[in-house]
């Protein structure tokens, strides 16, 4: 080998990632993938937002996610009860609480973590909520357990399924205890849905970590999880450290929790209406015909809150 082929070796990954990141303006026209392609945004929402290239699935905030997952885009919003104090403990570490709160909905629009909704799949109302990761990591505090357990109201008062979709680093330590009181919270939620016999269908995004997979991530009648999700209690370094053994390929992938029995299914994102729609319909008995292949219900069912509009992009 040539001293020119050496030094190309040697600078080759420099290259590549000199363009992975450079090309274009990043986060308004063209957005990096972690397989090194660079693909343009509008393509990129077109697919769902997965790469074409390696299929991985990026994440997308809760207003997207419904976009994709409800009938033609229509939804409408269910403002859950706030709490009266943002910052109970006045928490400050380099920066305070408050602060951190304030920039956090100037940047998502939200209000705290989860966003909750009603519309149709497949013809069939649900109620779902989502996580937003780009709100402080999908923490969950205060106004995020709120939300879980007024979606799960809403869905008790109605007699609808509850389908959730967490994406989310686990509890929020600027709310201490005050976050940690969530976790039994959400799962008495989740508990009076089922002995009503209410679907609760829970679908673990990437990545969902920490106490949101402690208490409600895989307690649905159904767990199912997007491809290659990142699912978790502590993270694989902090494991691995601990009980000073090699982890298995793959650990902590929703691959692999699914070979465990975990995971029930993993969906390609653009399946899930179709898949849930149709796990909804089973589990209800409403309905004896595939709905995806039919369109038709036998019990049609009228929105809780009316008339359904267009969703804001």
């Amino acid at each position: 080998m040539n001293w020119i082929t050496e030094k190309l070796k040697r600078f080759k990954p420099k290259i590549k990632n000199l363009f992975r990141v450079k090309i274009g303006p990043e986060g308004k026209l063209w957005e990096s993938c972690s397989c090194g392609a660079v693909l343009f945004k509008q393509d990129l929402k077109d697919n769902l937002y997965i790469c074409n290239k390696c299929d991985k699935h990026h994440r997308i905030e809760p207003k997207e996610r419904f976009q994709v997952f409800f009938d033609e885009g229509q939804f409408q919003e269910i403002s859950p009860m706030l709490p009266a104090i943002d910052d109970p403990l006045l928490f400050t570490d380099s920066k305070s609480y408050g602060m951190r709160l304030r920039k956090a909905r100037e940047d998502t629009g939200q209000h705290d973590s989860v966003m909750l909704a009603t519309g149709k799949i497949n013809n069939i109302y649900v109620v779902a909520g989502a996580m937003n990761f780009n709100f402080m990591g999908g923490s969950v505090g205060r106004a995020a357990g709120e939300a879980f357990v007024a979606g799960a109201e809403f869905a008790y008062a109605n007699r609808l399924a509850y389908v959730f979709f967490s994406c989310s680093g686990g509890m929020r330590m600027q709310e201490s205890n005050l976050s940690l009181m969530q976790m039994p919270r959400m799962i008495v939620a989740i508990n009076s849905l089922k002995q009503e016999k209410l679907p609760f269908i829970s679908v673990c995004l990437d990545p969902t970590t920490g106490g949101t997979t402690a208490s409600v991530a895989l307690l649905g009648d159904v767990n199912i999880a997007e491809p290659k999700a990142l699912i978790a209690f502590a993270g694989a370094r902090v494991i691995k450290e601990t009980v000073r053994e090699e982890l298995p390929p793959g650990f902590q992938t929703a691959e692999y929790l699914q070979e465990k029995g975990q995971i029930d299914l993993i969906i390609q994102r653009k399946d899930l209406p179709k898949v849930i729609s149709t796990l909804i319909s089973q589990l209800t008995n409403k309905n004896k015909v595939f709905i995806s292949d039919s369109n038709k219900i036998n019990e049609q069912q009228q929105s809780p809150l009316g008339s359904i509009t267009n969703a804001s992009p």
